[in-house]
């Protein structure tokens, strides 16, 4: 279903297959997201991280089981307007809050956020200290089964109202319906469809 001025798919497979492995989108993202930040249109000091599931019709390495079915998970972290900072991908049976450090560890520019701003699976006293070590601050509501509860800062907690930008970044990226479900055998391939997505986001922003 390629475009007749394209060559033959095996060899678009094979380079494709090249730039994953060789970290070539992700380059092109880090390079994106400092031009942007450059002119201004990057707003890092206030960023939502958030998940969602696709799943797995095939095999492959890195799929975890999930009572909705064996899937991964797509990981991002994105500025105030919803342009990505940080796409990742990781097997579904992994809890979110012990996949936040692995997000920064595909964040695209040197300023960490000062508030990161996520849903109640967050909630963790642990992560929280491990972000202020690294300048962030930690905004999400309490979990209703948490054993010790802290108060929290109303005025801060009203950031989380606006979480809605980070579940509009995955609306956008799932208009590309090859992220729905994941069918690739190797995971660097379906993180490179995944930063393909993102990269047509960044690129509107031009």
């Amino acid at each position: 279903m390629l475009p007749q001025y394209y060559p033959n798919y095996k060899t678009v497979h094979r380079r494709f297959e090249q730039w994953c492995w060789n970290e070539v989108l992700r380059n092109v993202l880090t390079e994106l997201a400092n031009a942007l930040r450059d002119k201004g249109a990057l707003d890092e000091s206030e960023c939502f991280i958030d998940a969602t599931f696709a799943s797995a019709k095939g095999g492959g390495d890195e799929i975890g089981p999930t009572r909705r079915g064996k899937g991964v998970k797509i990981m991002a972290i994105v500025d105030h307007h919803g342009l990505p900072l940080a796409v990742s991908t990781h097997a579904a049976n992994h809890h979110e809050v012990t996949l936040v450090q692995l997000s920064f560890e595909f964040y695209m520019i040197e300023a960490k956020p000062e508030n990161l701003i996520g849903d109640r699976a967050y909630d963790s006293d642990t992560l929280d200290a491990q972000l202020r070590e690294q300048g962030a601050e930690m905004i999400a509501p309490h979990r209703s089964n948490r054993v010790k509860r802290v108060s929290q800062d109303g005025r801060r907690l009203r950031r989380y109202q606006r979480r809605r930008i980070v579940e509009r970044f995955f609306a956008w990226i799932q208009w590309h319906r090859r992220l729905l479900v994941h069918w690739e055998y190797y995971p660097a391939d379906f993180l490179g469809f995944v930063q393909l997505a993102a990269i047509c986001i960044m690129l509107k922003r031009f």
